[in-house]
């Protein structure tokens, strides 16, 4: 069946009590069930649907679009762990299914995990698969520093961030570079800092040269503009700069450097304020 796993645009052939039945491309039919009918379609009327299989394994057809496609990647969470894998939310009524064949590393319930939408072609099953490490290539060369890319972050170690590039490549923000909140699941606009021999990628949430400290410094001019006064200055905590500015020492230091020579602001006991 072509359409499983996909969105798809099908025309309703007949209706029954249990819901309308949707034209196939190849001439079979696929049930949409009641609950997703609003009453007041017709024969003929073309619906936006995907088709997967229901927990009898037949195929079904949704409104509603889960967070990933056949061959796609999503950050999902474990609902249910049983002796022969894992069921993801992801978004729609049947869960789906991690086996433990297809685990990258054990599962626990609620926890959140990058899983790819498969086609089990024994069984015509979407199934999901978390060893992404199967599915990983080499970022080719042309990934250069200062680079821009969008990103899937999934996942969280000592080390730092691990990013989905692409749906193919992967990256690494390093802990001690991040200085703000990463959500897992989240897609970020980030930047290549180092294409590694590996083929992996070195990242970072900011732009390097002096973008990166216009940045900074458009920041901290619309904390001023709003407080009128920051207390923090080159002597402050480090990790106070990073609650209030989400920015590293070094960095801030950077950025009302840059100020202070464009007459932005003024130095003061124990803080900065705008200049006059």
């Amino acid at each position: 069946m072509k359409e499983l796993g996909l969105v798809s645009r099908l025309s309703i052939n007949r209706f029954t009590d249990f819901g309308a039945y949707l034209a196939l491309e190849e001439g079979q039919e696929v049930l949409l069930p009641q609950g997703y009918l609003s009453g007041d379609e017709k024969e003929g009327d073309v619906l936006e649907v995907f088709v997967y299989t229901d927990s009898e394994d037949r195929p079904v057809a949704v409104t509603n679009r889960p967070v990933a496609l056949l061959d796609e990647w999503a950050v999902m969470e474990a609902k249910e762990v049983t002796s022969f894998g894992a069921f993801m939310d992801w978004g729609l009524l049947k869960d789906l299914l991690v086996p433990n064949s297809e685990m990258g590393k054990p599962m626990e319930v609620g926890g959140r995990y990058l899983v790819r939408v498969c086609l089990d072609y024994k069984t015509n099953r979407l199934i999901g698969s978390s060893k992404h490490r199967d599915f990983i290539y080499p970022a080719p060369k042309d990934y250069e520093p200062g680079n821009e890319v969008e990103g899937l972050v999934f996942d969280k170690t000592d080390l730092g961030y691990k990013v989905l590039l692409e749906d193919r490549y992967e990256g690494l923000l390093y802990a001690n570079e991040v200085f703000e909140p990463l959500e897992l699941g989240s897609q970020r606009k980030l930047y290549v800092k180092k294409r590694r021999d590996d083929g992996k990628i070195d990242l970072q949430l900011l732009p390097t040269g002096r973008v990166k400290y216009e940045e900074g410094a458009e920041k901290i001019l619309s904390l001023l503009k709003e407080k009128g006064f920051l207390k923090l200055h080159d002597k402050s905590d480090p990790e106070e700069i990073k609650q209030v500015l989400g920015m590293s020492k070094k960095h801030f230091k950077q950025c009302i450097g840059q100020l202070y020579k464009a007459r932005e602001i003024n130095l003061v006991d124990e803080g900065i304020v705008l200049a006059k």
